[in-house]
C-alpha cells in the first residue's frame, strides 16, 4: 500500500486533549477502512503565518499512514467536513523517515550547516574599498 503523511490544523480554542481526540478519531478512520497508522505526533499550540477563519494558532498534528488511497479520501473528506479541522495537508512519500518529525526533534540535534557562523570577531571588513571623504555634503 501507498505510504501518506498527514498534517491536520485544528482550532485554537479546543483542549490538547480534544486535540488529541482528533488525532484518535482520523486514526482510526484510516484503520476502518483497510490502513494502518505507523505513526502519529501532536505537534501542540502554534503560530501561524497568517489568520485562518479568524484563528491566529492551531493545533498541529501529524500522521503517518500506510493506507489505500480510498481510505486517505475518506479521511481527508470527514476532516474537511469537521467544525474543529480548519486545514487538512496529506502527502505521498516514498518511505517514512524514522524517528521523530523535525518538529519533534530538540533545536540542538538538528544540523545547523550554513546557519553556524562561528566567531563573529574574525570578520575582514577589508572588502568595503576606500569610504572616501564622509563629510561630503557638509560646507
Amino acid at each position: 500500500m501507498p505510504l501518506y503523511e498527514h498534517v491536520l490544523i485544528a482550532r485554537q480554542d479546543l483542549t490538547n486533549a480534544q486535540a488529541e481526540g482528533l488525532i484518535e478519531h482520523f486514526s482510526a478512520v484510516i484503520t476502518d477502512n483497510g490502513g494502518s497508522v505507523t505513526g502519529q505526533e501532536y505537534w501542540g499550540l502554534k503560530t501561524m503565518a497568517y489568520k485562518i477563519n479568524k484563528n491566529r494558532k492551531g493545533h498541529y498534528a501529524f500522521l503517518r499512514t500506510d493506507a489505500p488511497a480510498g481510505a486517505v479520501q475518506e479521511m481527508e473528506r470527514l476532516a474537511r467536513l469537521h467544525d474543529d479541522v480548519m486545514r487538512v495537508l496529506s502527502i505521498r512519500v516514498d518511505a517514512h523517515d524514522e524517528g521523530p518529525s523535525v518538529q519533534m526533534q530538540k533545536r540542538d540535534d538538528r544540523e545547523r550547516g550554513d546557519r553556524d557562523r562561528g566567531d563573529r570577531g574574525d570578520r575582514d571588513r577589508g572588502d568595503r574599498g576606500d569610504r572616501g571623504d564622509r563629510d561630503r555634503g557638509r560646507d
